[in-house]
């Protein structure tokens, strides 16, 4: 990893990104070195092994799995990481918390998810996922859960400009909506943990059937992000109260929200033209409604 023209924000997701392809005790030895206060460009390498109860050759080996020359490339990244602003912002929550700081730490969490989303958003994945959404001639949300709603109101938002999309969130029905995909279709998966089965087997389904496929996730080495096409990537860290999911959430709708702008300006007039009917449409039902 060339760590001169990173972006230093971007070390921590990036990392958090490949924990899925990382064995428990190897993740162990990443948690370790997180979970270091005291973390600096001078913690030497035998303290990292013996806090993770590893060996010096492991830390290293874990190192490189992550893209780093080693471990004095990483000690560097990771330390200036923990140096950025946005990195003080993240803190665990108390139950002797008073209301402002619960209030300070819910928003700064996601201020943080926001900031280090930008960070490593792909501009190229971006325009890519753009196009297709604008061109596609049939568009597939697959969600679960929570992830079913944040497809739901993106789909919501694209239907105010006229681009139709159709969102699922039971497995069945994913299978039988990839099965008649093809190409020139859009399918969309949307998974936080990318490992949701019945999201994973409607998105390959729908790329063997030569539909182009997206991933919306927060790890972009899951098993959704290997069966996409195209990744696009939030990114949240957890805590044992709140889980990844509730900043992820919004990381998430900022990410989409982007898309559908970008969706609308590729024909903007049409954009423009559709967002009046349909809003000319709900405010004549509900004058309809007034007594």
């Amino acid at each position: 990893m060339n760590t001169e023209s990173f972006d230093m924000k971007a070390v921590g997701p990036r990392i958090r990104m490949m924990m899925p392809l990382l064995t428990p005790l190897e993740a162990k030895v990443v948690d370790t070195v997180f979970g270091l206060r005291d973390f600096n460009d001078e913690t030497s390498l035998k303290k990292i092994a013996a806090e993770a109860g590893v060996s010096e050759a492991m830390v290293v080996k874990i190192t490189k799995k992550l893209g780093f020359a080693g471990y004095r490339d990483f000690r560097a990244a990771v330390s200036l990481y923990n140096s950025q602003p946005t990195a003080e912002m993240h803190r665990e929550l108390s139950v002797d918390d008073t209301s402002q700081e619960i209030v300070q730490k819910v928003f700064r969490t996601s201020i943080h998810a926001l900031e280090e989303t930008l960070a490593i958003l792909d501009m190229a994945a971006f325009d890519r996922a753009a196009d297709l959404i604008h061109t596609g001639s049939q568009r597939d949300f697959y969600g679960v859960g929570g992830s079913a709603q944040i497809a739901r109101d993106v789909s919501h938002k694209f239907l105010r400009i006229g681009v139709r999309a159709n969102v699922f969130d039971d497995s069945h029905m994913m299978l039988m909506s990839a099965s008649l995909l093809k190409e020139g279709d859009i399918a969309v998966g949307f998974s936080h943990s990318g490992n949701t089965t019945a999201v994973i087997e409607g998105i390959q389904l729908a790329r063997r059937n030569g539909a182009s496929t997206i991933a919306i996730t927060n790890y972009g080495g899951s098993a959704l992000a290997q069966a996409a096409d195209i990744v696009l990537c939030s990114t949240a860290q957890g805590s044992p109260l709140m889980g990844e999911n509730a900043a992820a959430r919004i990381a998430q709708l900022n990410i989409l929200d982007a898309i559908f702008v970008a969706v609308a300006q590729r024909d903007y007039r049409a954009a423009e033209r559709n967002l009046k009917q349909t809003m000319s449409a709900v405010s004549s039902k509900r004058k309809d409604r007034l007594p």
